[in-house]
Formats: C-alpha cells, structure tokens, sequence
C-alpha cells in the first residue's frame, strides 16, 4: 500500500494520472487519516464522504484531479452544506451555491472531502471556538494550530489533506502556517475569486488560497485562478506560470530589508528572532544583500486601522445574520469577544472609518516606494511561539465586563474606556506582523524555517511589491531545497 501522508497534492495526483494508484485509494486514505486523527486535533467539524459531484471530479483531468481538499468553513461556501463560520448561529442554515473560490477550486480536479474548524466569524489568531471546540496542533495538541485557519492549517501539517483552503485577512494563513511548520502565500489583493455574492472581503483585506506542504502546491493553484468578474480589485496581471517560478532559481542577487522589532513596540521571543536570523545567514550565503531596516510605516497606526475594520465588519455581520435568522442577535448568541466588536462597531463613526481607509492607501504608497530600494521585507511571521490551548481566553473579569457594558449596550463607553486598547495589545502582542500585507494588499508568504526547543515551528514572513508573487514563490522554492526548511515529516506527534 502506497504512503499517503508522503506526498504533496501534485504528487498524489500524479500517481493517480500514471495509474500507480486509484483515485478512490487516495480519497478513502484521506478519510482514514481524517477518522483516525480528528477526535485528538478537531479539525474538521463537517464531512460529506459521499458526495456523488466530489466523487465524480476525481474522474476529472485538472493538475489536482482525485486530490483530497477540505475546504475552510468561512467565506468557502459549499452547496447544500452550512457554512458554519465558528458560531452556532449558521449551524443550520445551508449555502445556496458554491462560492467562486469553491466553484474554481473544484475545475483542478480536487476531491471536497468536508470543511475545516475556525474562531467564531475568524476573528483570532487562534482557532478555538466555543461552541465547537478548540483544533490542535499537530506538532503538540496542548498548544493552538493558529487562527483563523487554525484548522485547515492542523489537517494539512497532521497528514489528513496535502492542501486545504484557507483566507487571510489578517494573518490567517501565515500565522496558522507558521505554527504548523507549513508554506503559506497571502495573495495580492484582487488575485484570487470572492464572489458571487460579494465583490470584497474585509474592505479588501481578506483574500483566499491553501495551506499547503510543499511551494510547489501553493503555486500550481495560484497558476489555476481566473479572475472573478465579482472582484472589486484588479491585480497586476502576471503572464507567466507561478509552478515555473517555484522552481526557477534566482540568478539575481536581491536587496532584502528585515527587522526583528515589533512594529507595535511590544515584546519579540528569542526563537522567533532566531527564526529570522537563520534566514538571514542563508540569504547572505546565497548572494543576496540583507539591510537591517524597518518598514516606514507606523505600526501603531496599522493596528488601530486594522482594529477598526475589525469593529466595523462585526457590527455589520451581526446585522446581516438578523436577516437570515430572522431575529436580532443576542450577546448569548455570540462569544463575549464577538458581542463587544460588534458593540465597538456600532460606535464608530462614519469618519472614523473613512478616516482609516485613507491610512490603508498611504501606508500602500509607503511600501511601494519602499520597495523601490528594497526586493523583499522579511520578518518574523509571529512574535510569539504557539500558546497552549486556553492561555489566551478571557479572564472572568473581561468577560464579565463585557457583559455588563454589552447589556446596557454602552459600547461608545467601552470604546473611550482604555478596555479597549488593553484587549487590542493582548491579542496582538503575539502577532504583529502580518496586519500590514492585508493593509498594503502586497503578497506575503510565511516560510518554515525553524523549530524551537520545544520541538514547536516558527516561521519567517517574507514581503513583497504588489504582484510579485513570482519573486516570493522563486526564493520559497529556493529555500525548500536546503536543511533548514522544516519538514512536516519530521513532526514527532502525527
């Protein structure tokens, strides 16, 4: 019998197309791995085995064709199946149609085996929602996977899929990528489908792709998607073939800008520091010149902007839903967290907001001239190894808190409180590198380059120029090839 968890997604389907193996010896493989593994990791929370249209694309001839995919459960609408975006409230109600990002992902030829477990509506960077439980790193599952993709990116880095849908409106592919030593691509804004309901997610910030093993697989379906005639941004148009640029060895030495502080001030661990460096020495080692330098934009800046798209999205999600619940939204609807975005939300004026879109262009004008002296900006991708399960929750107090405010529905008073920003340093403080690629739209990819003591991964963000994904993918397909990169094969738990 064939070594499933050995392959990447192309490499299952070549097998598969020279007749090595059956398509359905791959999928019941995948669904072995997801039985066997899903009761310790929780990260998959809907399956739909028999599927007669995902049965029949294994049949189909696209580069993945009878690749098991797992779709992550937001904004990746499956039809007939309820998108249940971490909350109780969707759990019943079913999706209509595929979304584009669904509809173009099956024309490859994958095999929709079932959808992935995130935070309630994605709003963590750990995926531990209450009403279905936390998902688990593979690597240790007394520590998180990460969020928003915490569990697309747990199935993949445990075997159960070689690639599995993931989006990124903040952090949400690197982060889970970089805690599950795995290779992830934020795309440039306008690059990847969102409708057909929508025309942009989170302003724009948010974009779609996988979570994948090798470069190799997160390139060939960047090379796959159409542009969505829905989409309210345009990317650079790119000519050529990003498979060919994952394995194009760069022949030009690049100017690489890189910094290990916190764009926000707050504290960075020595592993994720060491992470970088490690990078570093491989960069000067392959010709490249390395510049310590910060971005020129003001990271305080990026996390008020990003916390009032934040606030403001909340706030019209709970909306929405009260039309297709048909009811209003309670704070025993939602988690305490959720009920007081949306209360903030609700607080935020007009101006504000516009305000901080303004900020989004600047700072975009900022890294393009930045990018004019300098190829590529590398940083940590997190600044802070994974938590353990639970250790970023609440305190009673906060939750009591909130509770209180969220009854007399004072969120104007919460906002000037101070609560507010004590909240927002705590949940960045761990991750404050990656807001600014969903600012900027600029492509971002997370690389695995190291593990610390604790056996843990830790991952190095990498930066570049709006539509130059060619040049992030040549430089990961690079560094896959030497002994630093870590390999999922190497992880002692799954």
């Amino acid at each position: 019998m064939f070594d499933y968890k050995q392959y990447d997604g192309l490499g299952l389907a070549e097998l598969i197309q020279k007749k090595e193996v059956k398509a359905e010896e791959v999928r019941e493989a995948a669904i072995r791995e997801i039985e066997n593994k899903n009761g310790v990791l929780n990260a998959v929370i809907d399956t739909f085995y028999n599927d007669p249209e995902d049965v029949a694309q294994a049949e189909s001839t696209g580069n993945f064709a009878g690749v098991p995919f797992l779709t992550k459960s937001i904004n990746q609408e499956v039809k007939g199946r309820p998108l249940k975006s971490g909350t109780k409230l969707l759990e019943n109600i079913l999706a209509d149609q595929d979304s584009e990002f669904v509809r173009q992902i099956r024309n490859t030829g994958v095999t929709i085996l079932g959808q992935t477990n995130v935070p309630e509506f994605a709003l963590m960077g750990i995926t531990e929602p209450a009403y279905y439980g936390p998902s688990r790193n593979p690597w240790n599952p007394d520590y998180t996977p990460g969020g928003s993709s915490g569990g697309s990116a747990a199935a993949v880095a445990s075997g159960m899929v070689p690639i599995a849908g993931a989006n990124d409106g903040g952090g949400s592919i690197r982060i889970p990528g970089a805690f599950c030593g795995l290779f992830g691509l934020k795309p440039t804004r306008g690059r990847t489908p969102v409708g057909p309901g929508r025309g942009r997610v989170w302003q724009g910030a948010s974009v779609d792709h996988i979570l994948s093993r090798s470069v190799r697989d997160s390139a060939a379906m960047l090379d796959h998607y159409q542009m969505d005639r829905a989409n309210a941004f345009m990317a650079p148009l790119f000519n050529g073939s990003y498979l060919e640029a994952s394995i194009t060895p760069i022949t030009t030495p690049l100017k690489i800008a890189f910094t290990t502080d916190s764009p926000i001030g707050t504290t960075v661990d020595q592993e994720c520091k060491e992470a970088v460096h490690k990078a570093i020495k491989l960069l000067e080692e392959m010709g490249h010149s390395v510049v310590e330098i910060a971005a020129p934009v003001d990271g305080k800046r990026v996390a008020n902007s990003y916390f009032m798209l934040y606030f403001a999205e909340v706030a019209t999600t709970l909306t929405a839903l009260e039309d297709r619940i048909g009811r209003k939204v309670t704070f025993n609807d939602v988690e305490p967290a959720t009920w007081m975005l949306n209360l903030l939300g609700k607080a935020v004026s007009v101006e504000e907001f516009l305000a901080s879109l303004k900020f989004w262009d600047e700072a975009a004008i900022q890294m393009e001239n930045f990018h004019d002296d300098y190829d590529l900006y590398l940083t940590p991708t997190t600044a802070h190894p994974p938590s353990r399960i639970g250790e970023l929750d609440q305190t009673s107090f906060e939750k009591g808190l909130i509770k209180i405010v969220g009854g007399l529905r004072l969120g104007g008073m919460l906002k000037k409180s101070g609560f507010v920003e004590q909240l927002a340093n705590k949940s960045l403080e761990r991750t404050p590198f990656t807001q600014l690629a969903n600012l900027t739209g600029q492509p971002a990819m997370t690389l695995p380059m190291h593990l610390t003591k604790d056996g843990l991964p830790c991952g190095v963000q990498v930066m570049a120029r709006r539509g130059c994904e060619d040049l992030l993918l040549q430089l990961a397909g690079q560094l896959e090839q030497t002994d630093s990169w870590v390999q999922v094969k190497e992880n002692p738990g799954f």
